[in-house]
């Protein structure tokens, strides 16, 4: 964490101030395009024999590269949205279109993994993951270099930033970092992000436990989840841009998120409650599958208007600091999901260990009692994190009138 601190921001506003023939942007991407897959691969197939004292020390090594490579190819990729297109609403069609493939991508790996990889091999055995590894570090590549390649002709023609990164002057460019980050639209977005976060670092942690030892799914079953999850992204597609226009940002993103959450304990109380099919049945599969598709199409539009939202931040602070930050901002807000996610995971610990599941080997070894246990506590930290997040989204104030006017007093002073 203490390391993407300091890399998250400054490579996001090294990228904003970026002079190069290439563009701000895609020099960094190239490089992520060097780094994250040879990362990713390292992490799932060790490249040195591990022994004990080693084991930590790989791992840590692993986790900073690959989140680092994360961040020269994620940040700057996605801060081209608010140079490409300054339109309010077009912004939601081409970031919905972002998250469509985002999803389709890491949802359709996951499918992959569970039916055919670690899924089919065991959760224990090594060759899943050196085939996991393999395959996703070729994809990442691949997906990298389209985009790059895609983008690269229209990046390269925009204007340079007014002016260059200077490393001599570092304290001054710690400070314009500074001012960019008291914008009071991005603090709400940014405080969501930390709370988010955690909710998502948690559930990501509890995510096995959940569907192998309170649903008994089995790990092909567990496949069949993400195939329904592939309708999500497409729903999604159509929906965000639509709700956005008709709603505005900031709405639509509290009623999506607001209905995702409110469907996700529907099943966990329903199987407490006996009104649920038998666990690990296949009916129970297919409604439990049903839920998290629309979970999904809520979680996507949300995050699409959100992404939106914070591009959105960057003309209203230009027009304060005369800067485009939109690299700085958008790395921020991966910062901010990337640190607390840790503080999910601790908490996901704390709930096993509450819940007495530290020794579990098998579904025979749950109890009902236990399943309880797992729900009370998870469920009220989920989903009351997200519903302090959701209220804080409320405090954002850029809308389409704002935004409109800020592009004009920017056009004004050009």
């Amino acid at each position: 964490m203490a390391w993407d601190a300091v890399s998250d921001l400054l490579l996001g506003h090294w990228s904003d101030k970026t002079q190069s023939r290439l563009g701000r942007r895609h020099p960094f991407m190239y490089a992520g395009l060097i780094l994250l897959p040879i990362s990713f691969y390292a992490l799932f197939d060790p490249v040195i024999d591990l022994t004990e004292d080693s084991r930590w020390w790989y791992l840590l090594g692993a986790a900073v590269l690959i989140r680092t490579a994360v961040t020269l190819f994620e940040v700057p990729s996605v801060a081209l949205l608010p140079d490409l297109v300054k339109v309010y609403d077009e912004r939601n069609r081409w970031l919905a279109l972002r998250h469509a493939f985002g999803w389709y991508g890491g949802n359709g790996i996951h499918v992959i993994n569970m039916g055919l990889w670690v899924g089919a091999a065991g959760v224990a055995a090594q060759s899943g993951y050196t085939t996991y590894g393999i395959a996703g570090a070729l994809l990442i590549a691949a997906s990298i270099l389209i985009s790059s390649l895609g983008t690269q002709k229209a990046a390269a023609a925009m204007p340079p930033p007014a002016e260059p990164f200077r490393f001599k002057e570092m304290w001054r460019e710690i400070r314009q970092i500074a001012q960019s980050l008291t914008n009071v639209n991005f603090f709400w977005l940014f405080v969501y992000s930390l709370i988010v976060g955690a909710a998502a670092g948690m559930s990501t942690a509890l995510y096995l436990y959940n569907v192998t030892y309170f649903f008994n799914f089995s790990g092909p079953q567990i496949a069949v989840t993400g195939l329904f999850v592939f309708a999500s992204p497409a729903i999604a597609y159509f929906l965000a841009p639509s709700l956005g226009q008709k709603l505005g940002k900031k709405r639509t993103a509290i009623a999506a998120l607001m209905g995702a959450i409110m469907l996700y304990p529907i099943p966990y109380l329903m199987t407490l409650a006996g009104f649920w099919p038998e666990s690990g049945s296949w009916s129970s599969l297919m409604i439990y599958s049903l839920f998290v598709m629309s979970e999904v199409v809520g979680f996507i539009v949300g995050g699409v208007m959100l992404d939106s939202m914070m591009a959105d931040v960057v003309e209203d602070s230009e027009v304060k600091t005369s800067r485009r930050s939109e690299g700085l901002f958008y790395a921020a807000q991966s910062f901010a999901g990337k640190a607390v996610s840790a503080l999910g995971i601790v908490l996901a610990g704390s709930i096993v260990s509450l819940v007495g599941m530290d020794g579990i080997k098998s579904v025979n070894d749950m109890t009902d009692a236990m399943r309880a246990d797992l729900a009370g506590f998870f469920l009220p930290t989920y989903c009351g994190l997200y519903f302090l997040a959701i209220y804080l989204i409320s405090k954002y104030r850029i809308d389409r009138e704002t935004h409109n006017n800020n592009l004009a007093t920017l056009a004004q002073k050009a």
